[in-house]
């Protein structure tokens, strides 16, 4: 039986006055609409116009307010994670954090969003998130598990509809973060944000991330290393996520490989 994670719950749009649509302002300047609208609300942290503690607007206030798709919202939202503006508190909505909390960390979203080698990145996760798997099937408390659980349902759930897997998906690796009991394990990785999932790239280079053959066998990955974690097998827990991260290192590399073969044929 699956369970949908919950959406973000409706909140008053409580953010200044009424805000201008983006589009034109993408259309003359050459960025993304995804990056002035994360510049537009770092602008507002940064300024102090959102404190911290303050509630930011849902998803469907940004697409009405601002003229963008669901993709773009999230999408900043994600880079506003990655830099530690906010935090996503499931089930309650997105926060923003203390300005000494979010300058803990000095990596700058857009440059991870447009620049990182995002390869490399994976070669960090594959030793950071081995050892936490690891660390996880050890300490791992009946709550853990039901958290890692309830991610699980809900990326089958949105898999099976089309929906976004994206969030479950950082939001399993998060939880096992979460179960070492170290707390820079999770930090390091609520920092990188969902854009450090490979499979952003991907979709955006030759779109298997909708693909069901695809979303299965990364299901199938992230259930092998809930059960060793729920097993206590430490073992069996870091060799299931080290596969799962060098199967997504693969995908990327192909998939990249795949866009330069058609860029080149079209240049052709």
């Amino acid at each position: 039986m699956s369970h949908p994670y919950p959406e973000l719950p409706e909140q008053p749009f409580s953010t200044a006055s009424a805000e201008m649509p983006l589009r034109g302002k993408a259309g003359r300047s050459g960025r993304s609409l995804a990056n002035l609208l994360y510049e537009e609300f770092e602008n507002k942290i940064r300024q102090g116009l959102l404190r911290e503690g303050d509630k930011m607007p849902t998803e469907s206030e940004l697409v009405r307010s601002y003229d963008v798709s669901r993709t773009v919202v999230r999408e900043a939202i994600s880079k506003l994670q990655a830099s530690g503006l906010v935090e996503t508190r499931h089930g309650i909505g997105t926060f923003v954090r203390s300005a000494r909390d979010s300058a803990s960390l000095t990596l700058n979203a857009r440059e991870l969003s447009e620049s990182v080698d995002v390869l490399a990145v994976l070669e960090l996760r594959i030793s950071l998130e081995t050892e936490a798997a690891g660390l996880a099937a050890q300490r791992r408390t009946s709550e853990h598990l039901q958290h890692m659980r309830s991610t699980l349902h809900a990326f089958e759930h949105n898999a099976a509809s089309d929906g976004d897997t994206i969030t479950h998906d950082l939001a399993f690796h998060l939880g096992i973060a979460q179960a070492t009991g170290n707390p820079y394990f999770s930090e390091i990785l609520s920092h990188f944000g969902m854009m450090l999932i490979p499979r952003t790239r991907i979709t955006s280079i030759q779109k298997p991330g909708r693909d069901p053959d695809y979303l299965r066998r990364v299901n199938r990955e992230h259930e092998e290393i809930y059960n060793a974690i729920e097993r206590q097998d430490a073992d069996s827990a870091r060799a299931a996520m080290r596969i799962h991260l060098t199967n997504s290192r693969e995908r990327l590399r192909l998939a990249q490989k795949h866009s330069a073969t058609l860029a080149s044929q079209g240049s052709t």
